[in-house]
């Protein structure tokens, strides 16, 4: 095991110990810092036979401010876990609505089956070694046994490379939170469609899941991703995703990962959603497993609006501004 187990209550704690001061409007100019390596993961190009370590990187959104004790939000990108980008407009959008009330938003990019190479041109004996590093062997299996095409198995191996690489993210963030006057004791993690589900099993999945199923003699890329750092999420936004990479750790490790424990959650989903890994019946879902463990959650249904959803309102109010309002509320914010 690399990473010690460690429960959700033990993290970094800011030496600031008053709540953290918002702006009701956008007040701040935004400074962005971009494109910084938060780590390396295992990965592949469309000709390589061997894998190689590639540079995983975010983008940090921050006010210009002098605060010394600011709340944080880390945002995941969507597509289905073959594509996308932490540059998608409708992010760059949110990322400076929130820096400018005095959040530091961090739009993380990540492995997806872009860079897992091109498995119909390895022969069947070599696809478990193909993986190697990439996933462990348990997950890998049960990819190919659930799958019935090799881009199938692809994805499912980029889902399990995707949650990896956001929790090593997060721990850049925590491991980084002075530069940044981060106080991390308000940390939200919150992304859309895949990036939302990576969001949801960010949130609740134990620390030590998704990184110590492998060691660092397969995936020696684990050097490079702060793996001593642990964190606490505070809340979950979670736009039309599911928790269906919940119930793979389930099936594959036999791992039920809720507790009452579990960062609170705020949902919007369209209740048109076709896809068929977020219905809207994962949004109800989610919200009775909530329900039932007593945790507080807030569901915004999306009427009449299909996958997304980016610019649909409710009660005239945005995305952007009904996850703000539930996160000054949830997390106690002082707002001006």
């Amino acid at each position: 095991m690399l990473l010690t187990a460690c429960n959700k209550t033990d993290y970094v704690v800011n030496s600031e110990e008053s709540t953290p001061v918002v702006k009701q409007v956008s007040t701040f100019p935004v400074i962005i810092d971009q494109d910084i390596q938060y780590a390396q993961g295992l990965g592949y190009d469309d000709s390589s036979t061997s894998s190689f370590p590639i540079p995983l990187k975010l983008d940090v959104y921050y006010p210009d401010n002098e605060v010394i004790n600011r709340p944080v939000i880390m945002f995941i990108h969507g597509g289905s876990f073959m594509g996308g980008s932490k540059l998608k407009p409708e992010i760059v959008d949110m990322a400076n609505y929130y820096a400018s009330r005095g959040w530091v938003f961090v739009s993380i990019d990540y492995r997806t089956s872009k860079e897992l190479g091109n498995i119909a041109e390895i022969p069947p004996n070599n696809e478990l070694y193909y993986y190697k590093g990439i996933a462990p062997q348990d997950w890998i299996s049960f990819s190919q046994e659930i799958t019935s095409t090799p881009e199938e198995t692809k994805t499912l191996i980029a889902m399990y490379a995707a949650q990896r690489d956001a929790k090593a993210a997060l721990r850049w963030v925590v491991a980084n939170s002075g530069i940044y006057n981060i106080d991390t004791n308000f940390i939200t993690v919150g992304g859309a469609s895949a990036g939302a589900i990576t969001s949801i099993t960010l949130g609740i999945s134990n620390q030590e899941d998704f990184t110590n199923e492998m060691d660092i003699s397969e995936d020696p890329t684990l050097a490079t991703t702060n793996i001593n750092i642990s964190y606490n999420v505070k809340n979950i936004i979670n736009f039309w995703g599911s928790n269906i990479k919940l119930e793979l750790v389930e099936s594959i490790f036999g791992l039920d990962r809720y507790d009452i424990n579990d960062p609170e959650l705020f949902t919007a989903h369209g209740n048109k959603d076709p896809n068929a890994f977020t219905p809207y019946s994962e949004a109800i879902e989610l919200r009775d497993i909530y329900n039932s463990l007593g945790i507080y959650n807030h569901l915004v249904t999306l009427l009449n609006a299909g996958h997304g959803a980016w610019n649909a309102t409710a009660d005239g109010k945005s995305l952007s501004d009904m996850s703000f309002d539930f996160l000054v509320e949830r997390q106690n914010l002082t707002i001006e």
